[in-house]
């Protein structure tokens, strides 16, 4: 009983591994074992926050048939009003091309200006314009003195031509000049007459993507002066050559030499030929608030005097943020006194010789500006300017000439500040004032001969323009300037209360009228020719 019991024990102790060795077995048609393997596949985080663009379909335009309205409809008016069947683009509005004005004063003044534009095509241009002006009139020297049957007339005209080619543009002008007027009337020399003329070439650059700019030109300049015994048909003949050439170094800096070169050339007269030069190197700094200029100029002259001048060439300009700008400048230069600016200075007055050029040493001022978006702007200002061989009124002696004044030069300087305020209400008020005060000086010597005596020591200027209706348009001014007192006296001072308005009657045309020396004071812009009292000057506008 005990061996079978033992017997049993062991059947079950065995029955795992006679389990085990069956299903190691090779597989059967009736008992096979299927083994699945699955391919391994992460989770992706924030996989729905990839971004993918939707197919977008091309859109489809289904064509319809046009259907006109065949409707008959009465007309109100002969000719029907249409609607137009094509309408170009708009652009802006370009200006008239042609401008004629023409008017007539109580002196006999003349007022004539005449100029037309022809846009050739879109690279060429031409520009034609005449002008001249004058009166004929008896002027008041005050005082019980006979008054002077005085005439003066000017003619201009002028030709300009400019072509846009790709990187540069071309300019072609030529200028004559006419003046018909009468000496004072102990003069003996009569009428008087003097011509200009001068031809005109220029070149500069416009393509801004070139290393190198420049500007340039030549002016072949002629002038004849019939002005008494000394200088009856004198002739100049002045070539006149200005280039500027600048490079960039890096943005906002630049490099350049500026040249100017005078020739003279003399006929009919003891004045000498000569040759002026002025070179001015200079550094060009700009980076939106900084505005930065240095430079000099180195001026030789040859032949009539033989002398090396040297002037400083710099200005620097500082803008603020609240709409002020600070400026600094000291400059100079060469000015000549060819017979075209003694024109300008006195068509009246005779030089006592060749005049030496005036050289303006230095002209240093310091000044503010600044202004407001609701129109206002203000400038205060001051300096020092140093003239070398300036030009004043000196008197000659009697007998040597037609004329009792003549033209001189000495050494002059003043200190000087001014104020400007403007005011402008968009386009129908504006207001703007200017005063300037000077303190002449000069050595005894130029003290005794009066060099002074006609220079300003206080300017004020006053304008106001009012602009009510679209067709209408007046400006009233009013312009004091005294003289400088010379031993206890002083010129009469410049005083003129002017106003003038223009009037639009029709689109094109219009009427103006301009009132000058409202006061019927008595004064002189030239010494030695007293201005016109009340006068004025009317006539008609065209624009074409």
């Amino acid at each position: 009983m005990k061996t079978k019991i033992q017997y049993t024990l062991a059947a079950f102790l065995l029955l795992p591994a006679a389990l085990t060795a069956q299903t190691q077995n090779p597989d059967t048609t009736l008992n096979r074992t299927v083994v699945v393997e699955q391919e391994y596949a992460p989770h992706l985080r924030d996989a729905a926050k990839v971004n993918v663009l939707p197919r977008v379909d091309e859109p489809q335009v289904t064509p319809r048939q046009v259907e006109y309205d065949i409707a008959l409809s009465p007309a109100a008016q002969i000719p029907a009003d249409t609607m137009q069947a094509f309408a170009a683009d708009e652009v802006p509005e370009q200006a008239t091309p042609g401008y004629v004005r023409a008017g007539y004063g109580n002196y006999n003044n003349l007022d004539v200006y005449a100029n037309y534009l022809f846009r050739l095509s879109s690279a060429d241009r031409l520009g034609l314009t005449f002008s001249m002006d004058g009166m004929d009139g008896k002027l008041d020297w005050g005082d019980d003195a006979p008054k002077w049957n005085a005439f003066d007339y000017r003619t201009r005209a002028a030709v300009d031509y400019t072509h846009r080619f790709g990187r540069l543009d071309l300019n072609v002008a030529g200028h004559f000049g006419l003046r018909n007027f009468n000496l004072l009337p102990d003069s003996y020399a009569g009428k008087q007459k003097f011509t200009s003329g001068d031809v005109h070439v220029g070149v500069a650059s416009t393509a801004a993507d070139l290393p190198v700019q420049y500007r340039a030109e030549t002016n072949l300049m002629l002038y004849q002066r019939q002005h008494g015994p000394d200088y009856d048909g004198a002739q100049e003949v002045l070539a006149r050559t200005k280039a500027d050439v600048w490079g960039i170094i890096s943005e906002g800096q630049s490099v350049g030499l500026a040249l100017q070169m005078d020739n003279a050339v003399y006929s009919k007269n003891d004045f000498d030929n000569y040759t002026a030069l002025s070179l001015t190197p200079y550094y060009q700094y700009e980076n939106g608030r900084w505005d930065i200029r240095a430079g000099v100029h180195v001026d030789p002259a040859f032949g009539f005097t033989n002398e090396l001048c040297v002037s400083p060439d710099v200005h620097v300009r500082y803008a603020f943020p609240a709409n002020a700008v600070l400026y600094l400048q000291a400059t100079g230069g060469r000015l000549l006194n060819d017979f075209r600016r003694l024109e300008s200075v006195s068509p009246y007055a005779e030089p006592t010789g060749q005049l030496a050029a005036t050289y303006e040493q230095v002209n240093a001022a310091l000044g503010v500006k600044w202004g407001t978006a609701w129109g206002y702007w203000m400038h205060l200002f001051g300096g020092y300017q140093n003239l070398q061989d300036d030009v004043f009124y000196c008197d000659l002696p009697v007998g040597t000439s037609a004329h009792a004044l003549g033209l001189g030069t000495w050494d002059t300087d003043n200190f000087y500040f001014g104020a400007e305020l403007s005011y402008d209400y968009r386009d129908i008020f504006r207001l703007s004032a200017q005063s300037i005060y000077r303190s002449w000086d000069t050595d005894v010597a130029g003290k005794e001969m009066g060099v002074l005596a006609f220079k300003p020591a206080v300017t004020f200027d006053f304008k106001l323009d009012i602009h009510p209706v679209r067709p209408l348009r007046v400006h009233v001014g009013y312009r004091k300037v005294t003289r400088t007192e010379v031993e206890g006296e002083r010129i009469n001072p410049i005083d003129n209360l002017y106003a003038g308005a223009t009037y639009d009657l029709f689109p094109g045309i219009g009427v103006y009228a301009r009132l000058d020396n409202l006061l019927n004071k008595t004064y002189q812009y030239v010494w030695f020719r007293p201005t016109e009292g009340f006068n004025l000057v009317g006539g008609v506008t065209f624009r074409f």
